[in-house]
């Protein structure tokens, strides 16, 4: 199923969006994480646009999406769900689901607080709505950088910039590392590289803290409103640990959860598995009988 590769302007900023399968299927929202772009579903999206319309953009700061610097834009996780939020409005989608992973949770479930929630259903590919799954030796530099942002906090939080950190998050956890194509860390650190851009990633960093205080209400949200959640998570992931996926049962006890053999990135490994998983889940979610 063709791909094709577009763009929009939302207050000014040109986003770049993914989008495939037929327009009037129902609609599946794929939201990345850091340091990457839509760029991690180009496999995915083939193996779902044959009964849904699939859309992935690239947050701003992140992909082809413009990059403007911070004092250009207030790079907070409230923006990037306002520009999605606008991108998603401009294309006339009013009800669709969301695969969510890493980044792509936070702004995802501020599409779902929205007034008359357009969520229908949530697959959460290592993407925490929970306290639990933590890993803190991944997290405690970024919550000391929430709580004081000093010369100190930041440069315990640079070397998470760098190609060597980058490769770590795709390839730790993962049985078979040469699974995993260099070209992902090649583009992710490359797009890292432009001018300003650190200092996008760090205001992102600094601002993380807020998506822990959102936690409550999506909760409740959830709870509520029943949505269907699928959790399919790497297993072995050392940043999102396998609790995140679990919590899911506190609020959902009908809520899936698969823990497969990977790591954080686990489309580069296991895309089979959560191909099928998604799939089925979606067909049951958004297709009743």
């Amino acid at each position: 199923m063709r791909a094709f590769h577009r763009y929009a302007v939302v207050e000014g900023h040109r986003l770049f969006y993914r989008e495939a399968g037929p327009s009037d299927a129902p609609t599946v929202v794929l939201l990345h994480g850091y340091p990457s772009s839509s760029f991690m579903f180009r496999e995915l999206i083939p193996r779902l646009a044959d009964r849904y319309h699939v859309i992935a953009p690239d947050h701003l700061g992140f992909g082809q999406s413009d990059s403007p610097t911070v004092e250009e834009f207030d790079y907070r996780f409230d923006s990037l769900a306002r520009l999605t939020a606008g991108l998603l409005d401009q294309l006339g989608l009013q009800r669709y689901a969301i695969y969510v992973q890493d980044y792509g949770a936070p702004v995802g479930w501020r599409l779902a607080l929205q007034p008359h929630s357009p969520v229908s259903a949530v697959v959460s590919q290592n993407g925490n709505a929970y306290e639990a799954g933590f890993v803190p030796d991944f997290w405690e530099p970024i919550w000391a950088y929430g709580e004081d942002r000093n010369p100190q906090t930041e440069a315990a939080l640079r070397p998470a910039l760098a190609r060597d950190a980058i490769v770590w998050q795709y390839t730790h956890g993962v049985p078979d590392p040469s699974v995993v194509s260099p070209d992902t860390w090649t583009l992710d650190h490359a797009l890292l590289q432009r001018p300003g851009n650190d200092e996008v990633q760090l205001r992102l960093f600094h601002d993380y803290r807020t998506n822990r205080a959102l936690y409550p209400r999506i909760q409740e949200h959830l709870r509520i409103n029943r949505i269907p959640v699928l959790a399919v998570w790497g297993g072995n992931d050392q940043i999102f640990a396998p609790g995140g996926a679990r919590a899911f049962g506190e609020d959902l006890p009908d809520a899936e959860v698969h823990l497969l053999d990977g790591g954080h990135f686990l489309l580069e490994s296991n895309l089979d598995e959560v191909t099928e998983l998604t799939r089925a889940f979606l067909d049951r979610a958004l297709r009743p009988s």
